[in-house]
């Protein structure tokens, strides 16, 4: 049982992880990717991480180990991830225009600032993706207990953290391109900084094995949406709210929420 929990978690998280390779295909098929519709995207990823958080792993944490040691639970996870985003750089979408674009007949300087440039943008890209690797660390832990607690919780998970990823795989990928001009660079570079997932899950299959004690688990299951909702109000919801507008950004995250609702939805009921 232990080792098909952990099976289904590293699968999940894969998913999860790689779906910043398909940010990255937004920028290698289109350098200049419409911002609007990610900001629309980052919008329902959010719903469905504020239900996930509220609705389901602190509502369930409150009501198995009470209301007191539920919330400690859920503000230690906040707490955990607050510290852990200040290591964290902020995504960004919109490089700076390419130098290359200025006059070229400028004694040398104009290239010597176009390379200048193309390194601190390079740099730039780098550090976005060792931070989001870190970012998504935990993230494949969160799958990982979901997954403990039952296929429908890490797969909820999975599904929410997959779509929140795709603007993450944009923000490394189109720095890199840019600096390198490269498109294979910058695919790779997003799409390994996604692999940090299931790194997440292995390591955490170590920590906690799959016969926690019950309270344990919803504790920390309770932890994991104390962290989905630091994430969610600290990242998501202001990057939404820049690309598509704050009226377009709320009615995004209030269709997210209605989907992720109807998913919890019993049907014996």
């Amino acid at each position: 049982m232990e080792r098909q929990v952990f099976h289904r978690a590293l699968g999940l998280s894969l998913v999860g992880g790689l779906s910043t390779a398909i940010g990255a295909l937004f920028v290698v098929l289109n350098p200049t990717p419409n911002l609007k519709m990610l900001g629309l995207l980052q919008g329902f990823a959010a719903g469905l991480m504020l239900s996930i958080s509220f609705l389901d792993l602190a509502h369930n944490a409150i009501n198995s180990i009470g209301f007191l040691k539920g919330n400690l639970w859920f503000f230690a996870g906040v707490l955990f991830f607050g510290f852990i985003v200040k290591f964290i750089p902020e995504p960004a979408f919109s490089p700076q225009a390419d130098p290359s674009e200025k006059k070229a007949d400028d004694g040398g300087t104009g290239k010597d600032m176009m390379r200048k440039h193309r390194r601190q943008v390079l740099f730039s890209g780098i550090i976005t993706a060792v931070g989001i690797s870190l970012h998504n660390f935990p993230e494949g832990m969160a799958v990982f207990l979901g997954s403990v607690k039952g296929l429908h919780v890490g797969l909820n998970l999975a599904f929410a953290i997959a779509l929140h990823n795709i603007p993450e795989g944009v923000a490394v990928a189109l720095p890199i391109y840019f600096a390198t001009r490269s498109k294979w660079q910058a695919f790779y570079m997003a799409a390994g900084s996604g692999l940090a997932e299931p790194v997440g899950v292995i390591a955490v299959a170590y920590l906690f094995p799959s016969s926690l004690n019950p309270d344990i688990l919803e504790g920390l299951l309770g932890s994991v949406g104390g962290v989905m909702a630091f994430l969610t109000l600290h990242e998501m919801l202001p990057l939404a709210f820049d690309y598509c507008g704050q009226k377009r950004a709320v009615k995004a995250v209030f269709l997210g929420m209605a989907c992720m609702s109807a998913r919890f939805v019993d049907p014996s009921n």
